[in-house]
């Protein structure tokens, strides 16, 4: 079973409501066309009706089991425009812009989950991750204890003997650009903590560099082998280790030579990329090179699930993702 159709069956579960805010993207409808027929969750399109069942019928999308909610004649409207004046008038917000905001779909969606309409909200394939996550952290805000919001990439590679039968995580892909060591420690825990919630495996944690176990010496390695250090400290039952290159991580013989006494080189499913820059750039190389399936990046440390999109996604991997966020809305 592949990992997708493993989400899929998990939604189904328990069905939760998804809001796609991105509802004129061809990729939008024909993903709801295909989440409708597998029946693992509801959909709700924001947006004009009449453009989005035209584009539809045009395209031979049959959305018709979604619901179509356009801000501008929602009996919830008014109601949301307040509650964001409420949220964010210590910050400057006025009814007016409110009003303007709300007219949004991304807006409007986050609203809608705010509100408990739905359990979360898919974006990105139109948007950039700033235009879909500056919104979530305005209205959700951060789950309960977080200490950083960060994302990361579900990664499906095929005939792949590494990682958890193929697939890894890859943190953070989508947010911190050069986080410190104390970040980096972070975003290490609440990786782990999702692989576990999504992939429902134990994590094997590789904090990844281009040194191995001191192999280098230089201040970018000494972020990685602190923030290593850091990780252990707070969660001492927790399988970490680094610093490490990425062969060291997934390959036994290349373990067993720079790495011997560690407990997860040659075997890591959870990879922890040093900044932004690697993180992306990595899961694309993956992505394209490995004809890997990549779902997110999906973010963590929200109060409600939220997750972004790669501009160049199929939609395919919106189905994916969305059930993803299926299966986190489960254990919020």
């Amino acid at each position: 079973m592949s990992f997708v159709q493993d989400m899929m069956n998990r939604a189904k579960q328990e069905i939760k409501t998804i809001v796609l805010p991105e509802s004129t993207d061809i990729r939008t409808l024909k993903a709801t066309d295909i989440i409708l027929k597998e029946g693992f969750c509801k959909i709700i399109l924001v947006g004009n009706k009449n453009e989005i069942l035209n584009l539809a019928k045009e395209n031979n999308f049959n959305i018709l089991g979604a619901q179509i909610v356009e801000p501008n004649n929602s009996e919830d409207y008014e109601e949301y425009v307040n509650a964001f004046y409420e949220l964010r008038k210590h910050k400057g917000m006025t009814i007016e812009k409110s009003r303007e905001l709300m007219l949004d779909p991304v807006f409007f969606g986050m609203m809608m989950v705010k509100q408990e309409k739905a359990d979360g909200l898919v974006s990105g394939a139109a948007h950039s991750t700033a235009d879909t996550l500056r919104p979530a952290l305005q209205i959700l805000k951060t789950a309960p204890g977080t200490k950083l919001v960060s994302t990361f990439c579900v990664l499906d590679v095929p005939n792949c003997e590494f990682g958890e039968n193929g697939v890894f995580v890859f943190s953070d892909c989508g947010l911190n650009q050069n986080p410190n060591s104390e970040e980096l420690s972070e975003i290490a825990i609440s990786t782990a903590k999702s692989f576990k919630q999504i992939v429902g495996k134990e994590p094997r944690v590789a904090m990844l560099s281009y040194s191995t176990m001191g192999s280098a010496k230089a201040e970018e390695v000494d972020k990685v082998r602190i923030a290593t250090e850091l990780a252990k400290e707070k969660e001492p039952e927790l399988l970490i280790d680094g610093e490490m290159q990425f062969d060291a991580a997934i390959v036994p013989s290349i373990a067993k030579s720079k790495a011997p006494e560690s407990k997860v080189a040659g075997t890591a499913n959870t990879m922890i990329f040093p900044d932004l820059q690697a993180g992306n750039i990595g899961y694309k190389l993956v992505e394209r090179l490995a004809k890997a399936e990549a779902y997110g990046p999906i973010c963590q440390g929200m109060a409600k699930p939220v997750n972004d999109l790669s501009r160049g996604c199929k939609a395919e991997d919106i189905v994916g993702v969305v059930a993803i966020t299926c299966v986190q809305a489960q254990e919020n």
